[in-house]
């Protein structure tokens, strides 16, 4: 892998590789773009392929930790970071103290969270080297299980794309086919419920499913069958990568928005269902809830302002329509510009500061 070429092709900032040998501790920090801010973006722990391996999925998960940062209208850039091990055999004390020590001496360039193979009890222990961790323990004045919030941001995205679709973001009535009814799908559930609309769902877990059958009255399929059934919306809340060859011929809906990451399993399958009239609601900016929650313990966490801030991401989601009709594109694409435009219009504003106050320091200095 040619690092600096792939480094310079997307634009990326900083990679860091930080070790101890006592700890066991080999992790990969990734920093893609400050221009919005400091970064923000989860420790993931897996056991990879190679350490190639690791190095590819940190960079490509802080590249979009920028486009969701910038399309939440945070002030945040994005970053990654992956440490390589088994989650469940391998993580010890000292191993997160070392890290925590790593991002303490990034001196807030960096800030972390937990993601796959991380818990709150690791960010923990992260919180007791440095300062810029988030999700951490509520007595610790955190935001706590970032689910609901997530959850909340679905709901209203989920109803600006029912508007774009129908014509209004009423929910009431509507049957929304929800793929997955894990803790966030739980949650979007009882607020989908709460406004009467027709709940069809499906997970692997049968408790899960029974749950959602008894508390608001869906109605159970399998999860082969979830594609194909009459609905409204498709909400998918599981496995990235669903729409695809596979499962486009299926759907009968207008809408998809969900909570799942990485919903196209390619590009192109974004073209398609554009094609096909569907409206899609970009994964990554109506499932920012959760990251726009962590975010406002950066500020001493306040749950009013953070939920009013998670309310936005229905105007950000009329926002990508706006400009998938200004510039004739696939909402997927919107999503991608609505974040570089941002991004770009903060550079253009940085730069002509810097030159003002060269020119400044020039008149200074008599030159």
């Amino acid at each position: 892998m040619e690092l600096f070429k792939y480094m310079e092709k997307y634009d990326y900032e900083q990679l860091l590789f930080c070790q101890d040998k006592e700890s066991g501790l080999k992790a990969i920090i990734a920093i893609h773009d400050t221009t919005l801010g400091p970064v923000l973006g989860g420790t993931r722990m897996w056991m990879y392929e190679s350490e190639e391996a690791a190095i590819e999925d940190a960079l490509r998960l802080a590249r979009g930790m920028t486009y969701k940062n910038a399309a939440a209208g945070l002030n945040l850039g994005g970053g990654k970071t992956v440490i390589i091990g088994d989650p469940r055999k391998d993580k010890n004390e000292a191993m997160f103290r070392a890290f925590g020590r790593f991002i303490q001496g990034l001196n807030g360039r960096y800030i972390t969270a937990e993601d796959v193979g991380t818990t709150v009890e690791d960010m923990d222990i992260i919180y007791q080297e440095t300062d810029y961790v988030t999700g951490i323990s509520p007595e610790f004045g955190s935001s706590g299980n970032p689910s609901p919030a997530t959850a909340y941001g679905v709901y209203r995205g989920m109803k600006a794309a029912a508007k774009e679709a129908f014509g209004s973001d009423s929910l009431e009535g509507k049957v929304v086919a929800v793929q997955g009814v894990g803790s966030v799908a739980y949650h979007l559930c009882r607020h989908l419920h709460e406004e009467g609309a027709k709940l069809i769902v499906t997970d692997i877990n049968k408790d899960a499913v029974q749950r959602a059958v008894e508390e608001f009255g869906a109605k159970a399929v399998d999860p082969n069958d979830i594609y194909g059934v009459d609905c409204d919306i498709f909400a998918p809340c599981a496995l990235g990568g669903i729409i695809n060859d596979e499962t486009i011929p299926q759907l009968k809906a207008k809408v998809i928005a969900g909570s799942a990451n990485n919903q196209l399993k390619e590009p192109r399958h974004g073209d398609i269902i554009h094609e096909m009239g569907i409206v899609y609601a970009p994964d990554y900016v109506i499932n920012a809830g959760g990251v726009i929650n962590v975010a406002d313990e950066l500020y001493g966490y306040n749950r009013e302002r953070a939920m009013k801030k998670i309310e936005q991401i229905y105007d950000n989601i009329e926002k990508v329509f706006a400009i998938a009709k200004r510039d004739g594109i696939p909402t997927y694409k919107a999503a991608d510009r609505l974040a570089e435009e941002r991004i770009e219009t903060m550079r253009k504003s940085r730069s002509q500061f810097l030159q003002n106050g060269h020119h400044i320091l020039s008149r200074r200095r008599g030159r």
